[in-house]
């Protein structure tokens, strides 16, 4: 029996790229294993047929109380062990690794084990994770070209994007939304988790956003609020998401790559406020700014969104919508093919290992 075991979380940014592997991986594995947290992978992995889950303990770096990093070390080894032994019991064929926080101990165990680990980091440059798990893998793929430059192991596979988002259904997202499309429709999503400073912009506007646009409000889990106003729909997060992706003119959204690659791939104007550097280590603003770069996307830092400086985005691109699909469509060639390659590499690893 073929096994593979996936790993990858805290946020949807790690958990969804590994959803978007399942159907191809289902051709090529027998069983698909996952480790993670009690967090928000366990609740995605969740609704996935077919798929195992074992929980470990995993412990983030903390950027701004760096006090509670003492005990981090040995929360590390905690976990390590616990992956050890989750890996000694599946005893899978090959790891994947979508980066993150919770996939480090899953890669060190599975370093000790001598199991062959297929990496993929999202981003222009690599987190703090993915600079150690890179060195424990067998192969590292990337979704930015840029980012090979320099890693011997690494090898430039593009994004992997989930087929169903190009099954949305205009009819679907109209009735979720009750929207009848007679106006621009903007969406807007800080990720999986919501994105607080987004939010609050869009609270303190729609009534002015409302006068001209139906908005779609992606809040993030335990962030809804009580507001009732025409031209306005607000949820946590949306399992169908596809289809209003299918009705959204313009979206509004953080800069994290997986989400900024599936809007490229659906060729739809996005407006990107990256997460500011002192909040992360600046991926966001390092991805907006080469999207912006390539004339895929408008940029908004943080500090200046507010109600005139998101009306005139909108408004720019709902007027030149089909200069910005044009130019999506002729430049972007880094769409193609990301599944497939990914799961090249993981098959390569597995039987280079036999």
């Amino acid at each position: 029996m073929s096994t593979i075991v996936l790993t990858g979380g805290g946020t949807g940014g790690h958990v969804i790229p590994c959803i978007s592997l399942l159907p191809e991986l289902r051709k090529h594995f027998d069983r698909i294993c996952y480790i993670g947290t009690n967090g928000i992978e366990k609740e995605l992995i969740s609704k996935q047929k077919g798929v195992e889950y074992f929980e470990i303990s995993a412990t983030k770096f903390q950027r701004r109380n760096k006090i509670k990093n003492i005990s981090l070390p040995f929360k590390l080894i905690k976990s390590v062990c616990e992956a050890k032994k989750i890996l000694k019991d599946i005893r899978p064929d090959v790891i994947f690794s979508k980066g993150g926080y919770v996939s480090l101990p899953v890669c060190i165990a599975s370093y000790f084990l001598k199991l062959p680990i297929v990496s993929h980091e999202s981003d222009l440059s690599l987190g703090k994770a993915n600079k150690i798990i890179y060195k424990l893998s067998t192969s590292f793929c990337t979704t930015f070209e840029k980012t090979t430059e320099g890693l011997k192991k690494a090898v430039y596979t593009g994004a992997p994007i989930r087929q169903s988002l190009f099954n949305g259904s205009a009819k679907r997202g109209m009735d979720i939304t009750h929207f009848d499309l007679s106006r621009p429709v903007v969406l807007v999503t800080g990720g999986s988790t919501g994105a607080e400073a987004v939010n609050e912009v869009i609270y303190k506007f729609l009534p002015v956003l409302t006068k001209k646009y139906d908005i779609i409000h992606l809040t993030g889990k335990n962030k809804l609020r009580k507001i009732s106003l025409p031209h306005y729909v607000q949820m946590e997060y949306c399992h169908e998401i596809e289809h209003l992706f299918k009705i959204a003119d313009v979206v509004v959204s953080r800069a994290g790559s997986g989400a900024i690659y599936e809007l490229l791939a659906l060729k739809k104007c996005m407006i990107l406020v990256p997460l500011p550097k002192g909040n992360s280590r600046g991926d966001q603003v390092e991805n907006a700014k080469y999207f912006e770069s390539r004339g895929y996307a408008r940029v908004i830092e943080q500090e200046n969104l507010n109600a005139k400086s998101l009306c005139e985005a909108i408004d720019n691109l709902v007027v030149n919508k089909d200069k910005y699909i044009k130019v999506m469509e002729d430049s972007y060639g880094e769409k193609t093919g990301g599944v497939k390659n990914i799961v090249s590499q993981i098959l390569l690893a597995r039987r280079n290992n036999q």
